[in-house]
């Protein structure tokens, strides 16, 4: 079987200083042997990632899009950010990757806040994050699961996680798969394990967006 945390970011987001190398450590820890690395508007970490990882690595990207992000999932180069929800899928799709929604519902009370919930956008959805540790409304987890039953979609689970801490708190036990037909086909036979992060997970976000603004411009190479 497969532990699969499928949404982690690494030291190329904007808003994470985590190094690579400690992702490893901490996965191996953890029992964690499958992630997704989903940098924002980048695959450059993910692709680095997966050259130094004694297991699995799907090369994904949170892409932002004028509606909200969609993740891509499986992809061989980066998808621009700045296009429209449908145009970032048919990018997405080109490559033969998977197309996902991360936290559909936001993380606003007001319900949500990223769009990307219309028939247009949901026919060409592959995978619905169901869980995501970083969203701190129970209400909005569950309108996600249910959202990913109603259309029939493949339902994820990912810790969001942008510090070594969070890395694991929401992962995904299915079986092994090759590929993102396999992986579909397996995602759809796991089961969701999920916890929330605590809020200075985002405080710690911000301090990483700032410091990079201050201090540090490699992270753009």
């Amino acid at each position: 079987m497969v532990r699969a945390d499928l949404h982690i970011h690494t030291c190329y987001s904007i808003d994470c200083l985590t190094p690579l190398e400690r992702i490893v450590e901490r996965c191996l820890q953890l029992g964690i042997n499958c992630i997704a690395v989903a940098d924002h508007n980048t695959v450059a970490g993910a692709l680095k990632l997966r050259e130094i990882a004694p297991f699995e690595v799907i090369v994904a990207e949170e892409i932002q899009t004028p509606a909200g992000e969609i993740m891509g999932l499986f992809l061989s180069e980066r998808v621009p950010p700045g296009l429209s929800p449908q145009e970032t899928i048919s990018r997405i799709k080109s490559q033969g990757g998977l197309v996902g929604i991360p936290h559909p519902f936001g993380r606003s009370l007001f319900g949500n806040t990223d769009r990307l919930t219309s028939p247009e956008v949901l026919s060409r959805v592959d995978v619905i994050e169901a869980y995501n540790s970083r969203t701190p409304f129970s209400h909005s987890i569950a309108r996600a699961r249910k959202l990913a039953i109603e259309q029939g979609k493949a339902a994820s689970a990912g810790s969001d996680a942008h510090t070594v801490g969070e890395i694991g708190r929401a992962y995904v036990e299915m079986p092994e798969f090759d590929g993102p037909e396999g992986f579909l086909k397996s995602l759809a036979q796991g089961t969701i394990f999920g916890q929330k992060s605590g809020y200075l997970a985002h405080f710690a976000s911000t301090w990483a967006r700032i410091r990079k603004h201050i201090f540090d411009s490699s992270w753009r190479s």
